[in-house]
């Protein structure tokens, strides 16, 4: 997570072509939303970014298991999941 976020705090991406263009493996869901691979596809991580203002928000973290058993359409952030930082959901 610290080299994903060292990279993303550098980027100036203007859309999601430029994204994609320096993480090829991301996914980009809609026009605001993206998933991204961290860990070697360990992990996934579902983002919302606003290119024009230059927002990144981490909407959801988890396993690629957990991540099968989501909508990525529709998921938000649970404050309770990442609360305690020993939960295991």
């Amino acid at each position: 997570m610290d080299a994903w976020y060292g990279e993303v705090e550098k980027a100036a991406w203007k859309g999601s072509a430029e994204l994609k263009a320096q993480f090829r493996s991301a996914s980009v869901v809609s026009g605001e939303r993206v998933v991204f691979n961290v860990k070697g596809n360990d992990y996934r991580l579902v983002v919302a970014i606003n290119f024009h203002y230059k927002v990144l928000l981490i909407i959801w973290l988890g396993t690629h298991k957990e991540y099968d058993k989501i909508d990525v359409t529709k998921v938000s952030y649970e404050k309770e999941r990442y609360a305690n930082s020993s939960n295991s959901n």
